[in-house]
């Protein structure tokens, strides 16, 4: 693959593969080894049970397809705010890009922590050391990515690799020892008494089993992070996300039938961790092992792409004239230095403090806000600019986008009504970014 560099600016070396890891690395973490028994508390039933992570898979897709127009027309690096900055303008920009660099580094600390949790007890000496281990991820990653988006790439198609591959072959023991009858069952194992719920119940219960699916499957967003990094990107970005959705929608559907297969769905409901009850039925007193290693295979893989997208947030917003243009910085390895050290810092910040739940749980709102305006976003240009060339057209217009739209909508109000006080916090998040907006381009125009 041929590289194109110039001074100050991101390389073009990425390809399909990368974008599929990436996407792969940051959606599956913690959520499908812990989501199942929150979803089987709502619907009781294998059927309803598998059809919540079809249908989250579904809003996933309507997404990528949304999007894929959107990035293959800006394809450029900075997630979504490149999207909603040329859409809707620097305001809305602003909010989306400040609000999803604070929540991918909260994200880098969240994940940093649990895997000093999950290390210590296979690593004695780091017993109870995990915020010094999960400091050491942070400066251990942001290091690696220092040296250059090549060597990121690599680290990225290698982690998510064997992180599908670990996944995978647990549920393929897991189907294998269902189906001949040789798991190991608990004589403590409970019946938790659940039942399908009928009429407005049963909407209302679809609705909340849909939205912690939906959770599960975020990160699809992954590979435009790296729009401008991507070579032939009018052709690599869609092939990333919707074939990004649809092997992260096989592997959690292959793995829910394995759960299945090892754990009744009745059992299953109210499990906080359903895959460690799988594992130890599968592989008796070692399966708490098994799971640990399991974990830290799946977290390392999702820390290396959030360190590597944290960092192209501020050097886009930089870019635009709205963070100091010394982020804009880059090396000779195509890495944004100083947006990374950025990002590394605010980590950090959050691992030490220990703030990061708190501030996920704020802006876990945002996740679902950010999604509105970029879709929103795509109607906005369609009217805006209707002759501008589409390497990538979402199909069935407006229905798709529609859908994607109505459903962000949906959730959002769930969220509010849900989780009502950190969703007020986090909407008087989005009245301070209005100062914060004007004190960035004030200092911008001091600064020319």
């Amino acid at each position: 693959m041929q590289e194109q560099r110039s001074n100050g600016s991101l390389l073009k070396v990425l390809g399909v593969a990368f974008g599929l890891a990436v996407i792969i690395g940051n959606t599956i973490g913690m959520g499908i080894l812990r989501t199942p028994g929150e979803i089987a508390a709502q619907l009781p039933s294998a059927g309803w049970y598998l059809s919540v992570w079809v249908l989250g898979a579904g809003y996933a897709l309507l997404g990528a397809l949304t999007l894929s127009e959107l990035a293959t027309m800006i394809p450029r690096s900075g997630g979504q705010f490149a999207l909603v900055h040329e859409a809707l303008g620097p305001f809305p920009g602003f909010v989306v890009g400040w609000t999803d660099w604070m929540s991918t580094c909260c994200s880098v600390a969240a994940v940093a922590i649990v895997i000093g949790e999950y290390l210590g007890p296979l690593v004695p000496i780091l017993e109870g050391y995990s915020q010094w281990t999960a400091s050491a991820v942070v400066l251990l990653f942001s290091a690696l990515q220092w040296h250059g988006i090549k060597i990121g790439d690599r680290t990225q198609r290698a982690t998510s690799l064997l992180k599908a591959l670990a996944l995978v072959g647990l549920a393929l023991i897991a189907l294998y020892y269902g189906l001949t009858g040789q798991v190991v069952h608990s004589s403590s194992a409970e019946t938790h008494d659940y039942q399908v719920p009928n009429g407005i119940a049963l909407l209302a219960a679809i609705v909340v089993a849909v939205q912690a699916a939906i959770f599960t499957y975020d990160g699809w967003t992954g590979a435009i992070y790296f729009g401008e990094e991507v070579t032939e990107p009018e052709k690599n970005i869609p092939r990333a996300m919707i074939g990004g959705v649809l092997l992260v929608m096989a592997i959690y559907l292959s793995l829910n039938v394995a759960f299945l297969m090892v754990v009744p769905v009745d059992e299953m409901a109210g499990d906080p961790f359903v895959a460690a009850t799988v594992a130890t039925r599968l592989f008796g007193p070692s399966g708490d092992d098994v799971i640990r290693i399991l974990m830290l295979i799946s977290l390392v893989a999702a820390v290396n792409s959030l360190v590597l997208m944290a960092s192209r947030v501020p050097y886009a917003m930089a870019r635009e004239k709205l963070l100091p243009r010394g982020l804009t910085a880059v090396n000779h390895g195509g890495t944004p230095t100083t947006a990374l050290a950025a990002s590394c810092i605010v980590s950090l910040a959050f691992v030490v403090t220990n703030s990061f739940d708190t501030a996920l749980a704020m802006l876990a709102f945002f996740f679902v806000a950010s999604y509105t305006l970029s879709f929103s976003s795509l109607f906005a240009m369609r009217i805006r600019q209707p002759q501008r060339h589409r390497p990538f057209k979402v199909p069935l217009y407006p229905i798709v986008p529609g859908l994607a739209l109505l459903g962000s909508l949906a959730f959002l109000l769930a969220a509010i009504i849900g989780d009502f006080d950190n969703s007020v916090w986090s909407i008087g998040l989005v009245a301070l970014s209005a100062p914060a907006y004007w004190i960035a381009k004030r200092t911008q125009r001091v600064a020319d």
